[in-house]
């Protein structure tokens, strides 16, 4: 299993929200820097997922510059999500080192341009695809898409994608444990890597994810701390 820890951005500080409400968020220990150092200390870390939750929440990137600062500090590679709207704003990041980019909203809304930036990006290219039971949010997680996980995973099948980062809302910062089966569920429907993420705890969560047959997985609150990290090297 290859974990890959998240870092959450608002306002330059590492935080963590509950269930995608932004009422609802905590400062972590670590800045960003710290934290970024602190993960890259474990071999099962594939690579840092960071989120620019203020760019998700406004529709356009915010916290560029910190994320080229991290880019230039990582020895491992970035994967970059939040406010990721245009062509333009992509090939910024990738002139900033980062490897991976995560689309939300426009890919869910506007599977013709997802085409077009993957044939830009081929393979480096994750949807995220953040649901309520089968209904795909999008905005911050904030609006109802209309669009369900099986119509959009159809539509996407064909596409040079990265994976599908599949996250349970309603699971997400809650320290409950993951949507397990709606996640194999989801495996069984496409081709793509699916990526878990939302509400994974320990590494009994980790080895049940890995009994379904999902190979990676995002791990938040819980990643901060150094219990999580006992017994994985």
């Amino acid at each position: 299993m290859k974990i890959i820890p998240a870092i959450d951005l608002i306002d330059g500080q590492n935080v963590r929200l509950s269930q995608g409400d932004y009422k609802k968020q905590s400062k972590m220990k670590k800045t960003p820097q710290q934290a970024l150092e602190f993960y890259s200390g474990y071999q099962s870390v594939e690579r840092i997922h960071v989120v620019d939750l203020m760019g998700a929440l406004h529709k356009k990137a915010v916290e560029s510059n910190l994320v080229s600062e991290l880019a230039e500090q990582s020895a491992l590679p970035l994967e970059i999500g939040g406010g990721i709207r245009s062509l333009e704003t992509l090939k910024a990041y990738h002139d900033m080192g980062v490897e991976y980019f995560i689309l939300g909203t426009r890919a869910i809304i506007d599977v013709p341009w997802l085409k077009e930036a993957a044939d830009l990006f081929p393979g480096k290219i994750f949807v995220g695809v953040d649901a309520k039971e089968n209904d795909i949010y999008i905005n911050g997680w904030t609006e109802n898409s209309d669009v369900t996980i099986d119509e959009y995973l159809a539509d996407v099948e064909d596409i040079d994608l990265a994976g599908i980062i599949y996250t349970d809302i309603d699971k997400d910062g809650m320290g409950l444990g993951p949507n397990f089966e709606n996640t194999a569920r989801i495996n069984k429907l496409t081709r793509h890597k699916v990526v878990a993420s939302g509400g994974i705890r320990n590494k009994a969560d980790l080895d049940e994810l890995e009994t379904l047959g999902i190979e990676e997985a995002i791990v938040g609150k819980a990643s901060h701390t150094e219990e999580f990290w006992e017994g994985i090297k």
